[in-house]
């Protein structure tokens, strides 16, 4: 910035000067009185100088009969779930008004280590929304799964002076952080004064207590209202999660009133382009919560104003001089229709993606498997009937450590399905120690055939599930073929499947192409019996250790309330 730039903001608001752009003749939404006012809005190079007025300016824009919202900021999120890789999020998401969005790529980072953070760095400073990065801060998540690489404090302390550099990233290790783990003190201490994001699921009373004592200020885990009131009491920002998988806007409705409102935000971690394209992205999470009553001031407070301020960013969030402009041109405030959409400035046209200087992207040939066997499944006895199954509910993430009498022979435990008990496999994939972890999941639906995943957070193994070991084998044979991905495979066929050659973990492939292989997929596992509506995410959340009760990792079931392995 120089003091012509400076200069110029101060003529164009004033109105000694044409503004540069001017969104004329429609109304805009004032998140701190809550009125609706009928005014131009002026705009000198990316930032808003007048409202409140009549403008001219070099270039016009007839909002009439619009409503003008500040740009929606998706407080958490993993691009690398949405399946496709930054710049086709950016092409995605921003048309549905998200101008601003934090991303923690640990799904990478446990693949690829820094490289893949500095991937999404680089990619950042090329897009046309602003993505913003938090260093991730648990790779990898626990010592009980094994990942493709290791992130430590002094690999994050070369980042996190980078301009798209927020803070540090969620810190899902909740236990190591209440027992004083020497890693993760580390790390803390690193960031401290910075933005640190939470994950703190079901954690209350004085762990809680605890966990904020360390210098974390947010959380997207609350899957109650009385859970997260405890956490707004408390000081914490509360991140209201509607993704593909964990769904908790509606379990969370009561706490969007007014009085909480500056201190509850949005997130999505995570939305695919299929549920996009059906639902749609914040916009959907607004236009649900206002349907349901919530009143409209308090909405878009949570889609914008309330996030940037829990992240600290003071510069957007509002429809004002000095703010940034980002906006969202609304047809329908109550059903939150985005018809335009300015991000930095400009009005974003679809010829602006192909402007943008893009990145390699790292991570091909990912996926390194063991040599499989059907032997290697064997859930093997353990001197009693009574088996341990993870109990899956859809749309959430939390599991249930459920118990099963079931039979065993000469073979190994079996399953069951007429109980809706299916074997689980978790199978190391980066080419470290070929370990494999057995179980059983109820809740699938499954009847035949098997489903496979190279998704399975945080670490990444390949996860699959299955009603017969030879497809489960199949499975995982033909995603090391494609270099990862999802893929359904019926008596040794594939009857469908999605390529992720970026990492095991993304398409390189335009969102179109991703969102139209997810529909084949579903109706092709909805074949075999499944009864999940998004039965791919929730085989990659399997093997995640750090979200209660029970999950399984290629070291074996993980009780994670007692953050240990137990027997199948």
């Amino acid at each position: 910035m120089t003091t012509k730039h400076t200069a110029q903001r101060i003529a164009q608001g004033r109105g000694a000067d044409k503004a540069d752009l001017v969104l004329k003749g429609g109304q805009f939404l004032n998140l701190v009185t809550g009125d609706l006012v009928a005014s131009d809005v002026a705009i000198c190079g990316d930032m808003i100088v007048g409202t409140y007025g009549s403008y001219d300016g070099v270039d016009e824009v007839d909002v009439s009969g619009h409503v003008l919202v500040p740009g929606f900021i998706d407080t958490h999120l993993h691009v690398e779930s949405s399946l496709v890789t930054p710049y086709e999020f950016d092409r995605c998401v921003l048309r549905h008004g998200v101008t601003t969005a934090i991303c923690d790529p640990h799904e990478i980072a446990n693949v690829l280590g820094v490289d893949g953070i500095r991937y999404f760095l680089d990619c950042a400073m090329n897009m046309v929304m602003d993505l913003r990065v938090q260093l991730s801060s648990c790779v990898p998540a626990t010592h009980l799964e094994t990942a493709g690489a290791a992130v430590t404090a002094s690999d994050l302390q070369g980042l996190m002076f980078h301009s798209k550099t927020l803070g540090l990233a969620e810190f899902m290790n909740y236990p190591g952080v209440l027992n004083n783990d020497a890693a993760c003190l580390e790390k803390l201490t690193l960031f401290e004064g910075r933005h640190i994001d939470g994950h703190a699921p079901l954690l209350r009373g004085q762990d809680l207590n605890g966990y904020l004592s360390a210098g974390i200020s947010t959380d997207h885990e609350a899957t109650t209202a009385d859970e997260a009131l405890e956490k707004l009491a408390k000081g914490m920002h509360v991140l209201i999660r509607e993704g593909s998988v964990s769904k908790d806007l509606h379990a969370l409705l009561p706490i969007m009133t007014e009085r909480h409102s500056d201190r509850i935000a949005l997130c999505t971690d995570d939305r695919n382009p299929l549920d996009i394209a059906e639902e749609g992205h914040l916009d959907f999470m607004i236009r649900t919560a206002i349907a349901h009553g919530v009143p409209p001031l308090v909405a878009y407070r949570a889609a914008s104003l309330s996030g940037a301020r829990a992240f600290r960013m003071q510069d957007r969030g509002l429809i004002a001089p000095r703010y940034r402009a980002d906006i969202a041109i609304l047809s329908n405030l109550e059903h939150c229709r985005v018809a335009n959409v300015i991000a930095a400035g400009s009005l974003v046209k679809e010829n602006d993606f192909n402007k943008r200087r893009m990145v390699s992207a790292p991570g091909r040939e990912s996926v390194q498997l063991p040599r499989l066997s059907i032997d290697q499944l064997r859930v093997k006895p353990h001197g009693g009937n009574q088996h341990s199954v993870i109990g899956v509910d859809a749309g959430k993430i939390i599991t249930q450590h459920l118990k099963f009498d079931l039979l065993q022979d000469e073979t190994g435990v079996q399953g069951d399905l007429s109980r809706d008990v299916v074997k689980v496999a978790v199978i190391e994939r980066h080419g470290k120690n070929g370990n494999i972890g057995t179980g059983f999941v109820h809740g699938f639906g499954l009847k035949q055939g098997a489903i496979a995943s190279t998704i399975g957070h945080d670490s990444h193994n390949l996860c699959v599930i299955g009603a017969n070991d030879a497809d489960m084998i199949a499975a995982a044979l033909r995603l090391s073929q494609i270099e990862g991905g999802f893929v359904v495979v019926h008596n040794g066929m594939v009857l469908a499947e999605l390529a992720l050659p970026i990492a095991g973990l993304m398409s390189d492939q335009p969102f179109e192409v991703v969102r139209d292989k997810l529909m084949l997929l579903r109706k092709a596992a909805k074949g075999l019996g499944c009864t999940l509506p998004e039965p791919f995410l929730q085989v990659a959340f399997l093997p995640l250790p750090v979200i209660p009760h029970l999950k399984i990792s290629d070291m074996g079931l993980v009780d994670v309330d007692q953050f240990r392995l137990v027997s199948a």
